[in-house]
């Protein structure tokens, strides 16, 4: 259906979802001062997956903010993959911007490459290049959510992505599949690029809902069920601790670096809980320094 106002403001809503999905997890990122979890080969994939999205995009001439979709896609996956190197490999700032800016260049000049190509060949009614973009910028961007199922695999868990970042990409491939179907022509590859990822982002939801939050709830209820652990004190003196209670603690996090999402546990609650174990470590010693000096008196 040709409604050209209807497809200007999804594909716009879709640009300021896609303009945004990255930046919490870039923020997670520098607030935890770790990648640990996060897929570079997703960041990169997906930066890559932005030339060929790109190119489709302008020459096959749809509205503005859909052709500006890929740009923003390619800066920001490639802002999250340095971060993997940086953080995780200790890179230096400068050893960073030499790798990426070299890369974005050549990212850019392809893609400008292959739209004036491509637009020549379309004036010639040439299809099959175009069709190629289209295809190959939906595998790519179908592939770096899959090397993160592949980890989901692995590990039995969502870890290192962000659910926020997760949820808005996905609101924005759901408003430029929506696009799509008020384009003057209805554009099949167009529904297949965006409604793949979308479908692979509802999976990661399964997954987060099935691994990280459904464990978590039981563990909640458990200790609430089973009260205070200070309710009951063991004959020696030691706090007798509910059955699950120390299960609890560990189900939050589910391993040393969870899910980047705030549903389960925040930076500043992991800085919390370290400096609390840190503490609870340093409390015998000085205890014991204490009987000394009463024996020693």
């Amino acid at each position: 259906m040709d409604v050209p106002i209807a497809a200007n403001v999804l594909g716009t809503l879709g640009a300021i979802c896609w303009s945004v999905q990255l930046i919490p997890q870039i923020v997670i990122n520098y607030r935890r001062h770790n990648a640990i979890g996060l897929q570079p080969t997703m960041m990169m994939l997906w930066a890559w997956a932005g030339v060929p999205l790109g190119v489709y995009n302008v020459v096959e001439n749809f509205n503005i903010a859909l052709q500006i979709q890929p740009q923003i896609l390619t800066f920001l996956s490639l802002t999250t993959w340095i971060q993997c190197y940086y953080y995780e490999k200790n890179w230096s700032i400068l050893h960073a911007l030499t790798v990426v800016v070299p890369i974005a260049s050549l990212m850019g000049g392809i893609e400008a490459a292959l739209i004036i190509t491509l637009r020549i060949a379309h004036s010639h009614h040439v299809q099959w290049p175009i069709t190629l973009m289209a295809v190959l910028s939906a595998v790519l961007l179908a592939a770096g959510v899959l090397r993160h199922y592949w980890d989901i695999y692995v590990h039995r868990t969502v870890r290192g992505i962000s659910f926020i970042f997760v949820g808005i990409d996905a609101a924005g491939d759901l408003f430029s599949l929506l696009s799509v179907f008020f384009q003057p022509t209805l554009d099949k590859l167009g529904l297949v690029i965006y409604g793949t990822e979308l479908i692979l982002w509802i999976g990661v939801f399964a997954c987060g809902g099935y691994f990280n939050l459904v464990p978590w709830v039981r563990k909640r209820m458990d200790r609430s069920k089973s009260g205070s652990p200070r309710d009951s004190q063991r004959p020696n003196g030691h706090t007798s601790h509910s059955p699950g209670h120390g299960e609890f603690l560990e189900g939050i996090a589910l391993h040393d670096l969870p899910s980047s999402t705030s549903v389960f546990r925040t930076p500043s609650v992991e800085i919390a809980v370290a400096r609390a174990r840190t503490g609870a470590s340093k409390r015998p010693s000085v205890d014991d320094s204490e009987s000394r000096v009463a024996i020693g008196d």
